[in-house]
């Protein structure tokens, strides 16, 4: 089991099977070291989804979760991507969808989620860039998409 992976468990995570593109795109792409992960949803283990308008229909701290959930299947993906999680070097650029009503002003705290993550499970190599805007509506209505840009090592 690699590094990464020992750390998931101690944290009592577990990677979600890896989700799969449901159209006409891939799901990561490539070029030299750095990956292009496209956006995935709040899915979880057992195929449930965090669904719902943060501030409306849903907590700060349900809205965390559902960023936490996004950032294990970005993981779950890049082990497909890359064979082991111990590849990934940098966790370079987070992208957070927040579906948001109009008066919501927490996306950052619910992206924390994902960032958290990425920073506890990679340490300074898992602090990136970030953007974390509200929408009016994601796909599903579920809760939360991120997607994300890492650099990976070449072996």
């Amino acid at each position: 089991m690699s590094v990464v992976e020992s750390r998931l468990a101690e944290l009592g995570y577990t990677l979600p099977p890896p989700p799969e593109p449901i159209g006409n795109y891939l799901s990561a792409a490539r070029s030299g070291n750095i990956m292009w992960m496209s956006g995935v949803g709040s899915r979880r283990t057992d195929g449930s989804r965090i669904s719902g308008k943060l501030g409306t229909d849903l907590t700060v701290e349900q809205g965390y979760e559902a960023a936490q959930w996004c950032a294990l299947n970005l993981l779950a993906r890049m082990k497909v991507e890359l064979g082991e999680l111990d590849r990934v070097t940098r966790i370079l650029k987070v992208f957070g969808m927040v579906n948001s009503s109009p008066d919501f002003q927490d996306q950052a705290k619910v992206i924390d989620g994902a960032s958290d993550l990425f920073v506890e499970l990679y340490g300074k190599e898992g602090k990136h860039s970030r953007s974390a805007p509200g929408m009016a509506v994601l796909p599903g209505n579920t809760a939360v998409i991120i997607d994300c840009v890492i650099e990976f090592a070449n072996y």
